[in-house]
């Protein structure tokens, strides 16, 4: 597969290629002109320009130029020397193949250009071959300048799995949300295969499991944001929710893409027993916690979404289900431990963990979204309340933007600080919109905290993980969690706005 990049030149440019193997220090050949071949990931591609130039490069201020880079498999000769004319015609066909493919987007409601852009993106950010997506194109991107808070986001989690093939279902890209599901499936199967009972946390873009954690000492890393760091020791951490998130995206397949197999059915029986077996277990979930394991609300609740999605799709679809009165029961009992071991009384909201009575948690906001609550329901209002608080007054929310939780408060186990969270900032947006279908205070704020965050993408509207107070980007970018997030947030936004015909 070729790639091609063309830079517009339209002053004196000096132009300096370097290649760097970040893992060994090991600079890459220069020759003198530019003809590279560079190893990367275990593959040799091969870096050419459509026209001669050396790898140190002088351009002219008198006129316009165009330089385009063609970056391809080093054994790929077809043809073995590139006209200018050639990459021109490629070029207007990848325009034209983008063009087709947004053109199926059933969107058109407000925000129609920011939507856009994030189904671009994450459209970019599949692995065609397998058809997983990654979390982010980057890694060690701090959280924090200076701080070491910087990990690797390129590879696959199932916690992105329900947000993906909603998005891309609701928006009417079913191919990409039954490719990113077969993935899962195949996931799901070598699993079973291994016999190790949990299922991964996160894959590879191939679905390869061995992703351990390495510090590059010898590099400064961003703005000396040290340490920098190239995979990522949570893929062997105990995370519970992650089967909420599955089942909740087998359960949205069924519904409005290709209907759930038999087979299928059986892998969804089996990850029901598993739920019913470990939900009392402590976790680290979804924050990916490098500190003690603990009951974590979030967990909790995404542990109910697992048994109640598996007993949806049982009776959608009338499968047998031979455990139906065990799920319903454990089912039951999660949401009544949740109520009353997660909800601290005293401070009118739901908390972190069981163990943390006095933390406040934005991933809290997921209940309303996944049917756990009413978005009315007192309790998550005292909670939205508060969370909708300033830092100082115990909530999360500052400038419109809104943290995961008070760091000062909550030992994670890393250290340091970080930004404002943009997912949690939509999924706010979210659920002031369902509560803002019944109260119009709810409404109002959506929609003002929603414009006030468009403000913080980029030029082209992307937007990374997290926010600093002094509105900069943090963390990788772009961010596949914040886009779906973006994407679903504007969708239900626009769809209550326009029921309560708000221009």
């Amino acid at each position: 597969m070729s790639k091609f990049v063309q830079l517009s030149i339209t002053h004196k440019t000096n132009i300096r290629l370097r290649f760097f193997n970040m893992a060994t220090r090991e600079r890459l050949t220069k020759e003198s002109f530019l003809d590279l071949r560079i190893l990367l990931c275990n593959s040799t591609l091969r870096l050419t320009a459509a026209k001669t130039i050396k790898l140190v490069q002088k351009l002219p201020s008198s006129r316009r130029q165009a330089i385009s880079f063609i970056l391809r498999d080093a054994e790929d000769h077809t043809p073995d020397h590139i006209e200018t004319s050639l990459v021109d015609a490629i070029q207007m066909e990848t325009i034209k193949f983008w063009n087709r493919w947004i053109g199926g987007s059933k969107y058109n409601g407000r925000w129609d250009t920011v939507v856009t852009r994030s189904l671009l993106i994450l459209k970019m950010l599949i692995f065609e071959p397998t058809g997983a997506i990654i979390a982010a194109p980057t890694f060690s991107l701090p959280e924090d300048f200076g701080g070491s808070r910087n990990w690797d986001y390129r590879y696959s989690w199932v916690r992105d799995s329900s947000f993906t093939i909603y998005i891309f279902l609701r928006m009417g890209f079913s191919y990409e949300a039954e490719a990113y599901s077969s993935f899962m499936f195949q996931r799901i199967d070598e699993a079973k295969e291994r016999q190790t009972g949990a299922l991964p946390i996160m894959f590879t873009v191939r679905g390869e499991t061995d992703i351990p954690e390495i510090e590059l000492h010898h590099l400064e890393g961003y703005r000396a944001s040290k340490p920098v760091r190239i995979g990522n020791g949570a893929a062997f951490h105990l995370q519970l929710d992650i089967y909420g998130e599955l089942m909740d995206g087998i359960y949205l397949l069924n519904r409005f893409g290709r209907p759930v197999t038999y087979d299928q059915w059986l892998r969804v029986r089996e990850i029901a027993d598993y739920v019913c077996g470990v939900w009392k277990e402590t976790d680290m979930s979804i924050w990916e916690v490098r500190s003690k394991k603990q009951n974590f609300v979030y967990s909790k609740i995404m542990m109910w979404v697992a048994l109640d999605r598996a007993l949806r799709l049982a009776d959608k679809r009338s499968f047998p289900c031979p455990h139906r009165m065990e799920w319903y029961r454990i089912r039951d009992e999660i949401y009544e431990e949740v109520m009353e071991k997660g909800y601290n009384k005293d401070l009118n909201c739901f908390v972190q963990s069981y163990e943390s009575q006095d933390v406040l948690d934005s991933a809290v906001l997921i209940a309303p979204l996944v049917f756990f609550i009413a978005p009315t329901d007192p309790r998550f209002l005292n909670t939205l309340d508060l969370i909708l608080k300033a830092p100082e007054k115990g909530g999360l929310t500052s400038t419109g933007l809104v943290y995961r939780y008070n760091t000062t408060h909550s030992d994670d186990g890393v250290g340091g600080r970080e930004g404002a969270f943009s997912m949690c900032t939509f999924w706010l947006v979210e659920a002031l919109t369902r509560a803002g279908a019944y109260e119009q205070k709810y409404l109002r704020q959506a929609v003002s905290i929603f414009e006030n965050m468009m403000t913080f993408g980029n030029h082209l509207n992307i937007f990374s993980e997290e926010i600093a107070r002094s509105g900069e980007q943090l963390g990788n970018t772009p961010q596949a969690f914040s886009h779906l997030a973006l994407v679903s947030a504007a969708f239900n936004l626009d769809k209550t706005l326009a029921k309560k015909n708000i221009t």
